[in-house]
């Protein structure tokens, strides 16, 4: 993993909080999901016109997503895992405007990792009680335990390297086909890389968001009801 420099430094006492660009990406994207957001939902009305309509027919399908793979009991997921899904694919897809993926920075896929594990394992003993979670790694039998441990650490190891190894694959293969065809003219450069920047950025980032999305689902539903 290649060392993020970092664009400027937030002192606070005696710390200094380096800021790299992938984070800087992550607020402006913050920032445009909230003011559409906004937008979208901006006096609601019986009959929604064509921007409440956008913001329905998404509600929609993340609702039937959640109900699908995970029950209609947990439909008070939807907000999380739509969040999840828009934030994830407008994260990967930001090849397409020349701005290096924030989630080809490892710190950033661990972040997303580790906050669904929480929400994973936090629902789960709020359902099913502390003393209940404990004793599910004890199943099916108590010799089970350590792997059973090591199952629930390894999750968010394997959701933020599968993500960040996808990711950095494409943006470095980009990177080589852009300085090769540099090599030859400027014009190369402007019509060749079209599939690959569709294949790489399009169909590769949402296939990864689907991947980390479906397996937070599923997670949160097996582990919730062991």
């Amino acid at each position: 993993m290649e060392n993020v420099e970092p664009l400027f430094s937030i002192p606070i006492g005696n710390m200094h909080f380096d800021i790299a660009l992938s984070i800087v990406i992550q607020w402006v994207i913050i920032l445009m999901l909230v003011l559409l957001s906004l937008y979208l939902t901006r006096n609601l009305k019986i009959i929604p016109g064509k921007r409440q309509n956008v913001a329905e027919i998404y509600v929609e399908t993340i609702h039937n997503l959640v109900k699908e793979n995970m029950g209609e009991q947990y439909k008070g997921f939807v907000p999380f895992i739509g969040t999840l899904v828009i934030y994830l694919l407008i994260m990967n897809l930001t090849g397409l405007v020349g701005i290096e993926p924030p989630t080809k920075d490892y710190s950033v896929t661990l972040a997303m990792a580790l906050i669904t594990f929480v929400v994973i394992q936090g629902y789960a003993i709020k359902k099913i009680g502390l003393l209940h979670y404990f004793i599910g790694f004890g199943k099916p039998v108590v010799a089970m335990v350590p792997m059973n441990i090591l199952e629930r650490i390894m999750l968010p190891v394997s959701l933020s390297l599968r993500l960040f190894g996808n990711i950095t694959a494409g943006a470095v293969i980009m990177g080589l086909v852009y300085n090769g065809l540099g090599k030859l003219n400027w014009f190369a450069q402007i019509g060749a890389p079209v599939f690959l920047h569709f294949y790489f950025d399009i169909f590769d980032g949402a296939i990864q968001m689907v991947i980390f999305t479906m397996l937070t689902m599923i997670n949160i539903k097996i582990i919730s009801e062991h």
